[in-house]
């Protein structure tokens, strides 16, 4: 590894290669907790594609593995390193290098926090809808590299709709730029598609080309509603899918989570507050009064002990902020093991009450967050830390609830990527067949398994 560090060195900045102990322990792994992880040999830091495409070549040379990061703030273990690698930081590369408004899309580097193209884009009169709860903080390459969601894709979309072209280093260290600037174009596979979710293991993501929407036009509404019980707002998120009503936002949490929340911020709780739905629309005039008082009264009868409706902006924002507010102040609270399984939306009130079940029975205790308008459920597993009992618990309780899932006919990963903790479940859901074209995409773009190794898919090693 000494001449892969010299030969890395001599091609890049002085300031781009970092072999001390707490850089390479900072960036060794991300946020998932309990995902094995080793000690890079090094973490090189690029400023463009030049440095990108120059490591992966010296890596490619050396037969060494590269192992891409963003924020480091996933929750699968998708950007551990592997012992001896090379991590290959984006952090660095943070420009929004072109917004054009006539065509409604741009192009930002893969180290743009999601926040930050979304205030780039909205100088201009525009919108870039996907939000992941963790949009402060992560990036844009790692949103492309998970299919990233967020709030409001029960309505807008995911990551996936709205990414239209790439530029990816691939594992040869050559540059292709995929996909288009137009507003329709089929030449060719889709490649663009392929690459996103791929979780750095096809190639690495440079830049990335986003469609946009016009940021105006859209009249908040929210509507609250206090449950007494994980199955009662269930029964509230499956009636307003029946219904036919496509809300821009339905987001639930419990008791655990609003609580953890309320005590960090000094906010109080209605006593009913066992659970909590937030709904939002945002058609305009009659039409938005009209879907509100909608779901306002499905809340009702579900069982919802209290229902409110807020239109102020800034109560809205207030109240969505204990949404994005959940995982970190649960993380207060000690490890946390994050599930991210996908249901049916019929199935949200069947999959709640085994959650609840699975917890009772494990001796664990889960908080729960959701993407409840899409099915898409956060069950967070906490356990002591350094108590090894509980953690063994946690682990038994996290297989559980994948089992049950897919019993439900859902998915093992909605958002977060199957990185190294959904490795199982995944061998599970996908077929023997499908595992074999993962396997040969995998062979026909890095047949030596050097980007990213063992992540995305079962024996990806």
């Amino acid at each position: 590894m000494d001449t892969v560090v010299e030969a890395l060195r001599a091609a890049l900045p002085a300031s781009a290669v970092a072999t001390d102990d707490e850089t390479l322990s900072r960036c060794s792994h991300d946020d998932a907790e309990w995902a094995d992880y080793g000690l890079p040999a090094a973490v090189v830091f690029a400023s463009g594609i030049d440095d990108v495409a120059a490591t992966v070549r010296i890596a490619a040379a050396h037969g060494v593995s590269v192992v891409p990061r963003g924020a480091g703030t996933g929750l699968s273990g998708g950007a551990n390193a592997t012992s001896g690698c090379l991590v290959l930081s984006l952090e660095r590369m943070t420009a929004v290098t072109e917004v054009n408004a006539a065509e409604r899309y741009a192009v930002a580097e893969a180290g743009v926090l999601n926040d930050d193209l979304r205030r780039v884009v909205a100088a201009s009169g525009l919108w870039y809808p996907p939000d992941p709860a963790s949009q402060s903080i992560s990036t844009i390459g790692g949103n492309v590299a998970t299919n990233a969601g967020g709030i409001c894709c029960v309505k807008y979309g995911v990551t996936r709709d709205y990414v239209i072209g790439l530029t990816v280093v691939l594992a040869d260290g050559s540059i292709a730029k995929l996909g288009r600037t137009t507003a329709k174009g089929v030449t060719g596979y889709d490649l663009t598609g392929l690459f996103v979710g791929s979780e750095g293991t096809l190639g690495i993501v440079v830049d990335v080309t986003v469609k946009l929407r016009p940021l105006g036009g859209r009249e908040e509404r929210a509507i609250v509603g206090y449950f007494r019980s994980l199955t009662d707002a269930g029964r509230a998120v499956a009636a307003v899918s029946a219904a036919g009503i496509v809300p821009s936002a339905l987001e639930l949490i419990d008791r655990t989570c609003l609580h953890a929340v309320a005590q960090w911020q000094g906010w109080e709780l209605p006593e009913e507050a066992n659970a909590l739905l937030l709904a939002k629309v945002d058609e305009t005039g009659a039409r938005g009064e009209e879907l509100a008082a909608a779901i306002e009264a499905l809340f009702r009868a579900a069982g919802g002990a209290r229902v409110e409706r807020a239109s102020d902006p800034d109560e809205v924002d207030r109240l969505f902020a204990a949404r994005r507010l959940a995982y970190p102040a649960l993380e207060r609270l000690g490890p946390v093991l994050t599930e991210d399984v996908c249901v049916p939306r019929s199935a949200v009130p069947e999959m709640l009450a085994r959650i609840e079940a699975v917890a009772a029975e494990a001796g664990v205790v889960i908080a729960n967050i959701a993407h409840a308008g899409d099915g898409n459920l956060h069950p967070l597993i906490i356990a002591p830390e350094g108590d090894d009992d509980a953690k063994a618990r946690a682990k038994v309780a996290f297989d559980r609830i994948v089992a049950d899932c897919r019993a439900l006919g859902g998915t093992v990963t909605g958002e977060h990527g199957v990185g190294l903790l959904k490795l199982p479940g995944a061998a599970e859901e996908l077929s023997p067949v499908v595992l074999g074209l993962h396997r040969a995409i995998k062979d026909a773009l890095d047949p030596r398994s050097l980007l990213n190794p063992g992540k995305a898919f079962p024996n990806g090693a």
